[in-house]
């Protein structure tokens, strides 16, 4: 029988007469089923989360950071449920989601020391002399209820990066996980209850897109962080009213490769970032820009690379590539290719598709009238072509409405300096890909690609206020 998971609203564990059936993409046979919260459900959690908050926003750093720690031991000790379930939902391969949990536990580590640095400041008031005999300081307080929606790519992780921050400041945490890979959300869940943070701040809604539109627009949710589509993420931000916003969108990032890169660490690195997770990242490489000198010898590296990538089950060792997480977006990669080879585009390998596993693809001689040159293809497809000087390198590279992240292999530090002001990106990765991401860092876009940024500590700010107190010193005297 299929294993059934329920809901949480308010630390409390729900069903419904609706369930949702969760499937392992490379087989497509049923994994799961989880229940779908009603518009009562919905409700109750949020009031809870209200409620909670009056407990929550009152907890000490200490207590805040012990539960955090409480939760890494969770993880820790349920780590190996954690990777199954998030191959089995996912099809991520076996390597990337051990290093997901990996990451998972490290961005909850950084959250529990941050919440003992939630640091104010004292203000000079007396610049002025109006301010003479005053004294001011800032603290900074928490918002009050966060809703989290996340995305099926990385689901452990970007939903530590919105939950870890949320207790580390004593907010409430509702979580709404993408359709595709809700189970290992029900685990994180079922931690961060174990970890002792109050129940009352804690639910876990799985719900249709209608009913999740509508917590984005309730005023008592205090703060949105959603990680996902740009369509879908600009158009929350237009609805959800005065609340507070992280936006962490797609890309369809460049990688720059001059001629005095070290070009075997460049290929080897590009081999990773273009194709781990079956593409699916955000931050994946997607257009490779070579200096025309070098552009042959370095394309004939690069093939040489894709062509030795392993595809196949998830489930076995050694598997490199594996399923896309669905019929939508492996139709969608296909249209993007087959968009590219009508508009003039050279296929160099792969193309093919079976069932949900496209095989690791290069495109040559693209043109800016290709969608894959605009869209996010979300797939495990590069594109490679030249560029006779390094501005225009960077003016290829800027040729879109993202500007998520970028990656640029060069020695030269006036090239290295010169990119860094014009590449419009929010982080930009020298001599290695877009790709590469650790969790305490500020991480998030810029255009298209997003509004606020990721890393416990940025989040921390934007998850609180700024309040003022000044004390008139004068006014005290007798």
């Amino acid at each position: 029988m299929t294993q059934q998971y329920k809901f949480l609203v308010g630390g409390e564990w729900r069903t419904s007469n609706k369930t949702l059936p969760v499937h392992f993409p490379y087989t497509g046979e049923v994994v799961g089923e989880i229940f779908l919260a009603t518009d009562q459900d919905i409700e109750d959690a949020i009031v809870a989360a209200v409620r909670g908050f009056e407990i929550t926003r009152k907890l000490p750093a200490h207590a805040r950071s012990e539960v955090l720690y409480n939760l890494i031991a969770q993880m820790e000790q349920r780590r190996s449920e954690l990777i199954d379930v998030m191959i089995l939902e996912g099809g991520k391969t076996r390597n990337v989601a051990t290093g997901e949990s990996g990451r998972a536990i490290e961005t909850v580590r950084v959250a529990a020391e941050e919440a003992k640095r939630v640091n104010g400041e004292i203000v000079p008031m007396d610049w002025t002399a109006a301010g003479e005999q005053r004294q001011a300081m800032v603290r900074r307080v928490p918002l009050g209820p966060v809703l989290g929606i996340t995305p099926f790519n990385y689901p452990v992780n970007l939903a530590c990066h919105k939950l870890a921050p949320a207790i580390a400041v004593g907010n409430p945490f509702i979580l709404k996980p993408a359709p595709d890979t809700p189970l290992s959300s029900v685990l994180l869940m079922e931690m961060a209850l174990a970890a002792g943070y109050p129940p009352e701040a804690l639910s876990l809604i799985m719900c249709r897109d209608e009913q999740a539109e509508e917590m984005v627009k309730d005023p008592r949710i205090a703060f949105l962080s959603f990680t996902g589509s740009s369509e879908v993420g600009w158009y929350l931000k237009g609805v959800c009213g005065r609340k507070r916003v992280g936006l962490e969108l797609g890309g369809n990032a460049a990688a720059i490769i001059h001629e005095d890169a070290n070009v075997d660490y460049a290929v080897r690195r590009i081999g990773v970032g273009g194709f781990t997770n079956a593409g699916q990242n955000c931050i994946s490489v997607q257009r490779v820009l070579i200096h025309r000198p070098i552009y042959d010898s370095t394309l004939e590296k690069l093939l040489a690379r894709v062509r030795e990538i392993k595809t196949g089950d998830p489930r076995e060792d050694g598997i490199e590539v594996g399923p896309m997480i669905n019929q939508q977006g492996a139709d969608k990669a296909m249209s993007i290719i087959q968009d590219a080879v009508d508009k003039g585009a050279d296929l160099l390998i792969g193309g093919e598709r079976d069932g949900l596993m496209i095989q690791p693809t290069v495109l040559a001689n693209t043109t800016p009238g290709m969608r894959i040159r605009c869209e996010e293809v979300f797939g495990p497809v590069i594109t490679v072509d030249a560029y006779d000087d390094f501005d225009e390198g960077l003016r290829i590279a800027n040729e879109t409405d993202y500007g998520l992240q970028s990656g640029i292999f060069t020695q030269n530090l006036n090239r290295i300096m010169r990119a860094f002001d014009e590449i419009e990106v929010g982080g930009l990765q020298i001599n290695d890909v877009s790709t590469f991401r650790v969790d305490q860092m500020p991480y998030g876009g810029v255009k298209g690609s997003g509004v606020g940024r990721e890393g416990p500590r940025y989040v921390i700010e934007e998850m609180t206020e700024m309040k003022l107190m000044v004390l008139n010193l004068a006014g005290g005297q007798e």
